[in-house]
């Protein structure tokens, strides 16, 4: 796998960007520039992988826009050694960007094809995680508390089961609404029974699905 510096120089523009639309945390820009997102796609897409934009990967899935996934890790607010799980590994990026900025990432997938890939891309970066195949709605609370759980499909509704998962001052991140659009959400847990929540602005993610699906 090879990462030439024309790469870099694209991840670079690319920062500047993300830093013009108001991403200022230091650390996410860090890792979104030292993560090279080119791995992670189809080969057809390889010309835009510092395209400020979501593409295709394979199971009609899609590999998130540098900037939503910059949001949705800055939300987080991610320090080293932090638990996070994500339900939804996709291609994996987000994945990556979190174990670069120091985290201990559980990721969950319903598609195998997926679940393989990602693991394969990430192993050969260097980066761990914990891989799991399967349903996301029910997170995977024999590995919690975590410090934060971050969402990477559209949902209509955030399962209790996963906030319940957090620890007390953990955050977790999900887009909520329905096919057409979803409002980025953040909860923050108080204590056992009590969360805040905000919104920072609109996105569009395609939807989280229930059960698994075998693949090749």
């Amino acid at each position: 796998m090879i990462d030439d510096f024309e790469a870099k120089g694209k991840r670079k523009r690319l920062v500047a960007e993300l830093k013009k639309k108001g991403i200022s945390d230091e650390e996410v820009l860090r890792a979104i520039d030292t993560v090279p997102r080119h791995l992670f796609m189809d080969p057809a897409f390889l010309i835009h992988a510092y395209v400020d934009k979501a593409f295709p990967i394979s199971s009609g899935q899609t590999i998130s826009q540098p900037y939503t996934v910059a949001v949705q890790t800055s939300l987080l607010e991610v320090k080293k050694r932090h638990r996070i799980l994500e339900i939804g590994t996709g291609s994996g990026y987000q994945a990556a960007v979190l174990a670069e900025m120091g985290a201990k990432v559980y990721t969950i997938e319903r598609f195998r094809d997926l679940y393989l890939k990602a693991q394969q891309t990430l192993r050969s970066l260097g980066y761990e995680a914990d891989f799991f195949y399967g349903d996301g709605y029910a997170g995977k609370a024999q590995y919690g508390p975590f410090d934060g759980i971050i969402i990477t499909a559209a949902i209509k509704e955030i399962p209790g089961e996963l906030l319940q998962q957090l620890k007390t001052g953990g955050r977790l991140v999900a887009p909520v609404g329905d096919s057409s659009y979803q409002v980025m959400t953040l909860m923050i847990r108080e204590n056992d029974d009590s969360f805040t929540t905000t919104t920072h602005g609109t996105f569009v993610f395609v939807p989280m699905l229930k059960g698994t699906v075998n693949g090749k």
